[in-house]
């Protein structure tokens, strides 16, 4: 049995939802400058984007903390 989260904001939102989101605010080009990551900037997709954040935890940091202040 996983332990509840009350405090955590992220608490049962898909790494998905956020990196669709994000893209429907500001788009590729605007991601990109917000978060340098080459997942951004280079050939991007949400596939791509979330193989690659889900296998590097500071990037996924950075892009949690984006959506974070932008909700």
């Amino acid at each position: 049995m996983k332990p509840s989260q009350p405090n955590n904001p992220l608490h049962g939102i898909k790494l998905a939802e956020i990196v669709e989101y994000l893209y429907e605010e500001y788009g590729w080009e605007e991601l990109g400058e917000r978060i340098r990551i080459r997942c951004f900037t280079h050939d991007p997709s949400i596939k791509s984007s979330l193989k690659f954040l889900r296998r590097t935890p500071w990037a996924r940091e950075k892009v949690e903390k984006l959506y974070l202040r932008s909700i």
